[in-house]
């Protein structure tokens, strides 16, 4: 489903950010006052706007309202991302998307109105860590402070067996909310108890990072 997405500030995020939305289909306005970077996007966005977005009038006719979700990105100018981020809020943008210079930003932002607040240095760390740490562990996405979403090949302990016998929603209170065969490329959402558990399927896993692991360390 194609949606509209607004990109304030158009430095290596928010050019990386375009790109991908771009690619995925979507409608996207991006915002800058760089006319270099503004420059560098108009091939990859339905409308590049060279303006000041600590301007709320200049906000409002851009109709930041009508957008699915606001990325706001400007660097290390906390001042002006909290600036843009409350007026993104009375604007009655549905959802807000900023990335934070550090902690204690990120919850000055969150108080102005942010749905969703990024570190990506942080979050690129953890997942990386993650990863090298676990190596049954394909993708690692966290979703909350302890929770996280993780696609996974089976560990050998999984193997040959189904879901109930697993149970591992009552053992570790973990979650397989879909599993992919890679030889046949087939997926399953929401799979049934009785699903077998093969070599080739890569499960999706819901829950506590800390109860992933236990799962999936697990031996007979």
């Amino acid at each position: 489903m194609k949606k509209k997405f607004c990109v304030i500030g158009l430095g290596n995020f928010g050019f990386h950010i375009t790109a991908a939305l771009y690619q995925a289909g979507h409608e996207i306005i991006t915002i800058d006052s760089d006319k270099e970077k503004v420059q560098a996007v108009k091939d990859i966005c339905a409308y590049a706007i060279l303006g000041d977005a600590g301007n709320k009038e200049f906000l409002s006719a851009q109709g930041l309202a009508e957008m699915d979700a606001v990325v706001v990105s400007t660097g290390d100018r906390s001042h002006l991302s909290t600036l843009i981020t409350l007026y993104a809020k009375e604007l009655k943008v549905r959802r807000i998307l900023v990335k934070a210079v550090n902690e204690d930003h990120g919850r000055i932002l969150e108080r102005v109105g942010a749905t969703d607040i990024i570190f990506p240095e942080k979050d690129m760390a953890r997942r990386i860590a993650h990863n090298l740490s676990s190596p049954n562990i394909l993708e690692f996405i966290p979703l909350a402070e302890e929770y996280s979403l993780s696609e996974t090949d089976p560990p050998k302990h999984f193997i040959g067996k189904t879901l109930v016998e697993l149970d591992l929603r009552k053992k570790f209170n973990v979650t397989v909310i879909a599993i992919k065969d890679i030889l046949t490329d087939q997926f399953l959402p929401a799979p049934p108890p009785s699903y077998l558990i093969k070599d080739s399927d890569v499960l999706v896993l819901i829950g506590k990072t800390e109860d992933i692991d236990k799962a999936l360390r697990k031996q007979k």
